[in-house]
């Protein structure tokens, strides 16, 4: 009788233990579920700040959203983007979350070679760890797309990998973004935004003979931009630079409309249409202020 009493009572647990494992289980995988969208979610706002899309995106030849292919003109010849897509073999579908960071943060491939700059790794790097995580997972939770990378129509030696070792020695300073303790919330998210995420230095300056940003004329303008097209001057220099207020520049990165009611055309124009107009009014008055309160440089571009 006490040995029946005994299994009676372990067969009384065993129920309730195994009730309570399908309520945690009900309860909890849902639970798991938000935080996996809210960081696909996250990896999505950060992709249109970043400014993914249309770099990886062969529009003009109707290509799929991130399957690369799109060439990009610079000084040196032309660099074609290569497949962000989840596909194992074509894409990064095979990479690990190291992987990821490395590749955005350090400029190395997963076999460790070295990406050229015209990757923006160089101001990626300042991107923190669950940004760029969360980019990868929004990338992941997307169908993967079959599409082989194409080659890159440079010369030598602007094709060869192994000398980017020594032009990161030079010119490239690996880290994480810091807050500046003296200035609010604000602006710092405004310079994160500014110099991590939407990476507005390469394309608004100059660059040396070696293609390394000439950082005397940061945010200056130049007439070799995106596209072999001229980029203004974006800072509040007087004579020429953007010279909007922070409203101004808020609208314009929501709408593409300037001040004079023109549209904005080109990169910029793509910027606004496939990232900026999807972020938060709080981030774009950010980015404003920010750009806002740059060092004026004077620097006439032409064009």
């Amino acid at each position: 009788m006490a040995t029946d009493r005994a299994s009676s009572g372990v067969a009384q647990r065993w129920r309730a233990g195994g009730a309570l494992l399908l309520i945690l289980l009900a309860v909890c995988a849902p639970l798991s579920a938000g935080r996996g969208n809210d960081l696909v979610k996250r990896g999505e706002y950060a992709v249109r700040a970043a400014g993914c899309i249309s770099c990886h995106t062969d529009s003009a030849g109707k290509g799929e959203p991130f399957a690369g292919g799109r060439g990009l003109k610079t000084p040196f010849g032309t660099y074609y983007s290569p497949n962000i897509t989840a596909d194992r073999d074509t894409g990064i579908g095979g990479w690990s979350d190291q992987d990821f960071l490395q590749a955005l943060k350090k400029g190395r491939r997963p076999d460790g070679s070295h990406y050229f700059p015209v990757f923006p790794y160089t101001s990626y790097t300042l991107m923190r760890d669950g940004d760029a995580l969360a980019i990868k997972a929004y990338l992941f939770s997307l169908p993967p797309i079959v599409k082989k990378n194409r080659q890159h129509a440079v010369t030598a030696p602007f094709g060869w990998r192994w000398p980017m070792r020594f032009w990161n020695m030079l010119f490239f300073d690996a880290g994480d973004f810091a807050p500046d303790a003296t200035q609010d919330d604000e602006w710092n998210r405004g310079a994160y935004l500014v110099n991590a995420l939407a990476h507005c230095g390469e394309c608004h300056g100059p660059r040396n003979f070696a293609g390394a940003l000439d950082r005397n004329f940061w945010m200056a303008g130049t007439k070799d931009g995106p596209e072999g097209d001229a980029a203004p001057n974006i800072t509040p220099a007087p004579a020429s630079g953007l010279g909007w207020t922070v409203e101004q520049l808020s609208f314009f990165l929501k709408t593409g409309t300037k001040p004079d009611w023109e549209e904005a055309e080109g990169v910029m124009g793509e910027a606004v249409r496939d990232g900026y107009k999807y972020l938060t009014d709080g981030d774009r008055r950010a980015i404003a202020r920010y750009i806002g309160d740059l060092p004026p440089i004077e620097h006439h571009i032409g064009g």
